[in-house]
């Protein structure tokens, strides 16, 4: 499990970190048969002040925090249950965002609208870091019960991979080609993966696109990675619908059913 260059690698880091964390545990997946651990897990929620002191000792520590949320009904579910598989994960930099972006969109969307490219870069003009910490308070206050993992990963887009996640399952079985696009939107839209639950993933956004036009080339790519968001987000449930609600928006979450 790699983690960051710059400071103590893997979950050894535990010991290292400049908070005091909640009582927790380390977990493995595939129901223990890994002999490396997939992740730590807290046992209560977390707070914002602590994810804040996390996220900025990342770059020394190699551990991305994650706020966890759970199955309804089912609060074990997926981080106690051995619902993890980091074995069987490939690697982000083995996938080509676009080439996937095009792929699950020539998959699922009508065949009369052709793949419209790549979304161009939004300019980030505020610190990404604070950014996300804004929208992991933001996401605590909604959901308040949020627990704490924490991942040994170099980026915040490989931390579902590395740890195994399988919340897309039903429309990937290998998270690294979603930890892919993330990278890209890490690199134009200054994305950083926030928490994770059952079958949601929540994103903040530094850089969201600020007009129609724009959102509406990020709403294609959106509806690729997950076109559950669109037929399910919500009235109006078309691309143009959804693209309004993309603009300005800090958090991008999304939701496989």
């Amino acid at each position: 499990m790699g983690g960051s260059s710059e400071g103590v690698r893997g979950l050894a880091a535990l010991s290292t970190l400049p908070v005091e964390l909640p009582r927790g545990r380390l977990v493995h997946g595939d129901e223990g048969s890994d002999e490396q651990p997939a992740m730590w897990v807290s046992e209560s929620p977390v707070s914002a002040e602590v994810w804040a002191a996390l996220r900025q000792a990342h770059r020394f520590s190699g551990l991305w925090p994650l706020l966890l949320d759970t199955l309804r009904g089912e609060t074990r579910r997926p981080w106690d249950d051995g619902e993890l598989w980091p074995a069987s994960m490939g690697r982000p930099s083995e996938f080509d965002p676009e080439e996937l972006l095009a792929d699950w969109w020539d998959a699922y969307a009508d065949g009369d609208d052709p793949w419209p490219g790549l979304a161009d870069a939004v300019p980030v003009t505020q610190d990404q870091g604070a950014h996300a910490d804004r929208c992991a308070t933001a996401l605590l206050a909604d959901k308040p019960s949020l627990r704490l993992g924490l991942v040994a990963a170099d980026r915040p887009s490989d931390a579902i991979t590395v740890a195994g996640w399988q919340g897309a399952v039903n429309y990937t079985n290998d998270t690294a080609e979603l930890s892919a696009v993330l990278r890209s939107w890490k690199s134009r839209f200054g994305a950083a993966v926030i928490g994770a639950g059952f079958a949601d993933l929540y994103v903040s956004v530094a850089a969201p696109p600020g007009t129609l036009e724009e959102a509406l080339y990020v709403a294609a790519e959106h509806f690729a990675f997950c076109p559950d968001n669109v037929w399910q987000g919500g009235s109006p449930s078309d691309l143009a619908g959804y693209a309004e609600r993309l603009i300005d928006a800090p958090i991008w979450s999304f939701r496989w059913d």
